[in-house]
């Protein structure tokens, strides 16, 4: 029996997200998915682990709507903000005749989300310098020969860094009245400020804002991600998420973390993340093997390297794991490297230091 026949044709051209897990890598010094390099500690009790969970975790979606300042009705709660990023695309987007838009180069699940639901891309083209505003995507969605009902955009971008403007935000919601703009805020806790718009679901309809525990909160091991949106645009996601999305011992952590003692150590967390984004991004731009240094608001910093492919070889056989992004589009020799702890950092830049002495 062949068995590949029975793989739906849309399954057999898919070619999978990358993530960092999956591309692995031997090494000691992990600085390649973003992850905060090191935990809390959470109390949990397992004598509830022989019932089922609740689909919504009551106390997690009035938790994170209060951090965030929205109603609960506005919040749904998923596993990670990837399975948001599939239950828009499978809520409201037809399969074959209709589509997104996305702008790479960009967080690569809006591609492989919408390619595993059967569903059409079209790109957006970027500025040069690889900031985007609402008349590049609505070129995008007025050339697409098909029906564009979301639009991806993530600000912090990943892997870019930048963000995206207030007022072009607002003039693609009002060009777009019938097209769902998503705007991934994963990284928000790392900009500067003025950048959370997720308040404006208030006053859009069409705008879904997608947020996470993964990165300022340091639980990227839990999976919990959550949505922001009208609350008719949240029932009818409500229809199409499985009945437990949320395991009970996630939603006991995540409780925890969305406490106040538990976002005063997040903010913490954030001030000295970006304390050591500062120190590695001075560090980075003493070496002659550096070509730029993107502006960043995440908890990463995007590198372009004289030769990247090299830079990442010699970190890899020295145990040190980076994220190459040689591949993507306009990002040739380009390198991301998560914020780690001091040691790590140091490790790296000793590396780094090393590899650029023998280049000399």
């Amino acid at each position: 029996m062949n068995l590949s026949k029975l793989i739906a044709k849309h399954v057999q051209k898919l070619v999978p997200y990358q993530s960092a897990r999956r591309i692995g890598g031997h090494g000691h010094t992990f600085l390649n998915a973003n992850e905060s390099p090191k935990s809390e500690f959470y109390i949990f009790n397992s004598t509830t682990l022989n019932r089922y969970p609740d689909c919504q975790p009551e106390e997690v979606v009035s938790g994170f709507a209060d951090y965030i300042g929205v109603q609960y009705n506005h919040v749904l709660v998923s596993r990670g903000s990837d399975e948001a990023i599939g239950l828009i695309i499978r809520t409201f987007v037809e399969q074959e005749n209709e589509g997104i838009v996305i702008a790479p180069p960009t967080y690569g699940m809006y591609e492989v989300a919408a390619r595993t639901n059967n569903v059409r891309v079209a790109y957006a083209e970027r500025h040069e310098d690889f900031t985007l505003d609402a008349d590049l995507i609505l070129e995008a969605v007025n050339k697409a020969d098909f029906n564009v009902k979301a639009v991806f955009i993530d600000s912090p971008a990943n892997p870019l860094g930048i963000l995206f403007e207030k007022a072009e935000l607002e003039k693609l919601l009002k060009a777009l009245p019938d097209t769902l703009v998503v705007l991934d805020q994963a990284y928000i806790e790392f900009a500067r400020k003025g950048y959370d718009f997720a308040k404006l679901v208030d006053e859009y309809d069409n705008l879904i804002v997608t947020r996470t525990l993964s990165k300022a909160f340091a639980l990227a091991g839990i999976r919990c991600g959550f949505t922001i949106a009208n609350p008719e645009i949240i029932k009818a996601m409500l229809k199409v998420i499985d009945p437990y999305p949320v395991c009970d011992p996630v939603a006991q952590i995540a409780k925890q973390a969305l406490a106040s003692g538990g976002i005063n150590l997040m903010e913490v967390r954030v001030a000295e993340c970006i304390k050591r984004r500062d120190i590695l991004d001075s560090a980075l731009r003493s070496l002659p093997i550096v070509e730029k240094i993107f502006e960043s608001n995440g908890n990463y910093l995007l590198v372009k390297f004289k030769d990247g492919p090299a830079v990442f070889n010699a970190m890899a056989q020295k145990g040190v794991i980076l994220r190459s992004f040689e591949d993507k589009k306009g990002l040739k020799n380009c390198i991301r490297i998560s914020i780690g702890s001091d040691l790590e950092l140091e490790e790296l830049m000793r590396y780094l230091t090393q590899f650029a002495n023998s280049q000399a």
